[in-house]
């Protein structure tokens, strides 16, 4: 026996049309990103004052902001946005100068703050909450 559906077969993700993002969405990954530029500026500063208490006060503030990004846009977008400007702002910052001035010293703590910033950036962007199909069951038979 044969089963008859009424409905259409659902379409794949890949054949869908593209959604491009609401303004306002646009709008909040843009401040995202630019609290990610201002939290990866503080952090530079902050982790040599502090050693040890500072870099953990700086990875912190990262990873707060990219999770709550994350949880404000119910998506992974807004962790990668503030995660983005952290990274670019503290890339940014390691080069030196041609006068010979520069922000990070040749420390460990320094090293730390860049790798352990980058890994907390993937880690927060990777495992933030996504978002989730609608509806009491997610399976496909029920």
């Amino acid at each position: 026996m044969s089963r008859r559906t009424t409905g259409s077969a659902p379409t794949p993700t890949l054949a869908q049309p593209l959604r491009l993002p609401s303004g306002r969405r646009i709008a909040v990954c843009g401040g995202l990103f630019l609290l990610g530029a201002v939290v990866g500026v503080a952090g530079a500063l902050v982790q040599p004052a502090w050693f040890p208490g500072g870099l953990l006060l700086a990875l912190a503030a990262e990873a707060g902001l990219c999770l709550g990004g994350a949880l404000a846009l119910r998506s992974r977008a807004g962790a990668a946005s503030a995660a983005a400007g952290w990274v670019l702002v503290v890339l940014l910052l390691t080069v030196s100068r041609p006068e010979g001035d520069f922000l990070f010293a040749a420390g460990a703590g320094s090293y730390l703050f860049l790798l352990g910033g980058i890994a907390v950036a993937v880690m927060c962007a990777t495992l933030a909450p996504g978002r989730q199909p609608e509806g009491n069951s997610v399976r496909l038979g029920k």
